[in-house]
């Protein structure tokens, strides 16, 4: 697995803000508390008194500076935490998290739709500020910042004259990566030019050195266009090398995913290595990497279960929860009598075949096909049995593609669908929608798409009112994200800044109408941190089978635990309810 791609970081651009460096040790004020009458004071105290006061002056010329303009509070508040005035050491921390954006749609639309009309607004990013880490990148040497603890750093985006602008839109790609840590900070664009992401490392990983990569992908909401690949700007800004301090600070233990833990609306989580085969470099003649033995255990908290057969050489996924890697024992009693309702791209059918053939031990999965409807038999010989439907959602014609959402317009199309909720004596256990790629490539726009999801949002919550109608217990409904598109397809129509955003706009529709009664699987955030090359993905897809031959990036064989991780990330959705 690579990092990001990283070519030449540029110079500090003009105009970037400095972090003040303070002087030595303030120097001690002579106490008076003994004395009514205190003397004149000597040559010596007098420069005393003359250094504490210039001090002062610095101090609050510092803290001046940095109360300035822009988004001023927040960075004096990063200030005071990066040089020790708001340490938390031995203090009970919280895991870093993506509160919930109320109004979605909406605070969307307003910004996309801002105007222009003075220089600040109008100019185009060429580099940005990060004042906080600047400095330190500068003089050669990594920042050192305390693990457990969050971490919060604006930045401003700069002209090509550095000057900030004053006006949000562009779209930053994050990457967070040491050698067993690979994370993406999520960030906050403030509207005003100034946008700030927040970190965590968990102490148990902080050791060695990390880099904090910022890519500018594309500027002025560019990624949202209907042809977005003549906009892209892909261009990396920062590569800042970072090192993480033991701290005494406490996490709260992460405890397996449970049914309300999937009621957030978006995640933040991280990958972890437990384990490392350094000898296992190459796949095997069926294209597999089996590089720990399949019943290598999960280390506690961070998973439960085999991660051996995870096939990812002791990378796990975790989020606000941690998730069970299923066994096929597991997996099955779980599972046995469940109907699985699919609706999708066909990054859905990649996942049906992975949990078929790496978990339950499926061998003939001819039948996993962009649409079908099949009964699988446990093959180890036990009477459990598993109904999964899967209807691709890219097309109402399955063997075409880009319309996505407005597939539905066909009645035909959904006339289908309803039919599987509307004839017999039984409804599925379990939906778990999708949509995405194939809508970057056909809504002209934002406003289309957000047309678009509202219809949808309407069509499904008329299934359910149907369901509910003929008496029958409605279906755990799930909304999984769509991917984040990697290597060369991160600058076409399907790319991240488009699906991050209709991935938002989809969930709060399916919300406002009350489809999504089982909750979120983030499978943006999950394929976040691998999305910067072709390793674990060919472009759109993070599940294919795997193969011993010459993959998209020229090497052979491909890595295919990302899709495999989110096989599992299902079953604690479907099993821990």
């Amino acid at each position: 697995m690579s990092a990001p791609p990283h070519g030449p970081t540029p110079s500090a651009a003009a105009g970037e803000a400095k972090k003040p460096r303070p002087g030595g040790d303030d120097p001690k004020n002579p106490s008076c508390c003994g004395d009514h009458h205190p003397r004149k004071p000597g040559p010596s105290t007098a420069k005393l008194a003359l250094a504490s006061f210039l001090g002062v002056v610095v101090l609050l010329a510092v803290d001046a500076s940095l109360a300035g303009f822009g988004a001023p509070r927040r960075l004096r508040r990063q200030y005071l935490h990066y040089v020790g005035g708001a340490s938390r050491e031995g203090a009970s921390l919280s895991w870093l998290s993506v509160p919930d954006q109320p109004n979605f749609t909406d605070d969307l639309l307003a910004r996309w739709l801002a105007p222009g009309g003075t220089p600040c607004r109008d100019a185009r990013t060429a580099n940005i500020s990060v004042p906080v880490l600047d400095e330190a990148a500068a003089g050669g040497a990594a920042a050192a910042l305390g693990a457990a603890e969050i971490h919060e750093f604006t930045f401003w985006a700069l002209d090509e004259a550095g000057q900030r602008r004053c006006l949000g839109g562009d779209y930053f790609e994050i990457d967070l990566s040491g050698d067993a840590w690979k994370s993406r900070p999520p960030v906050v664009d403030h509207g005003d030019g100034s946008y700030s992401f927040r970190l965590q490392v968990a102490p148990r990983f902080a050791a060695g050195e990390f880099h904090l990569t910022v890519v500018l992908l594309f500027r002025s909401f560019e990624g949202l266009k209907f042809s977005s690949a003549r906009f892209k700007y892909r261009a990396e800004l920062r590569r800042i090398p970072l090192r993480f301090r033991p701290s005494n600070a406490s996490l709260p233990a992460l405890e397996t995913c449970r049914a309300a833990d999937f009621g957030r609306d978006a995640w933040s989580g991280r990958w972890t290595r437990l384990a490392k085969n350094d000898n296992c470099e190459d796949v095997d003649a069926a294209g597999r990497y089996r590089c720990l033995e399949p019943e290598h255990p999960c280390e506690a908290p961070w998973c439960h279960g085999p991660l051996g057969a995870l096939e990812s050489n002791g990378w796990v996924y975790s989020a606000h929860c941690s998730f069970k890697l299923f066994t096929a024992e597991a997996a099955w009693r779980c599972l046995d009598g469940k109907w699985l309702f699919f609706w999708g791209d066909s990054n859905h059918v990649d996942t049906i075949r992975n949990l078929l053939t790496f978990v339950l031990g499926v061998t003939d999965t001819s039948m996993v096909t962009r649409r079908f409807d099949a009964e699988f038999k446990n093959p180890a010989g036990g009477p459990e049995t598993l109904r999964i439907t899967s209807i691709f959602n890219g097309h109402w014609n399955m063997s075409m593609n880009y319309l996505g959402l407005h597939s539905l317009r066909n009645r035909g199309f959904r006339q289908l669908i309803r039919s599987y909720f509307m004839s017999g004596d039984r409804v599925p256990d379990v939906v778990i929608l999708n949509s995405g790629l194939h809508d970057g490539c056909y809504w002209t726009s934002v406003r289309a798409y957000v047309q678009g999801a509202e219809f949808a949002a309407e069509f499904w919550s008329g299934v359910l009112a149907k369901v509910r109608a003929r008496g029958h217990a409605v279906p755990r409904v799930f909304y999984r994200t769509t991917v984040a598109t990697g290597g060369y397809a991160r600058d076409l129509a399907f790319n991240p800044n488009k699906m991050e955003a209709y991935n938002g706009v989809l969930v709060e529709k399916m919300k406002q109408h009350g489809v999504l009664t089982g909750g979120v699987i983030d499978n943006f955030d999950m394929t976040f941190p691998w999305h910067y090359d072709n390793r674990c993905n060919d472009g759109v897809h993070y599940g294919r089978a795997p193969a011993r031959l010459v993959w998209r990036d020229g090497k052979i064989g491909h890595q295919y635990f990302v899709d495999l991780m989110l096989g599992h990330v299902l079953l604690n959705a479907i099993c821990n309810g």
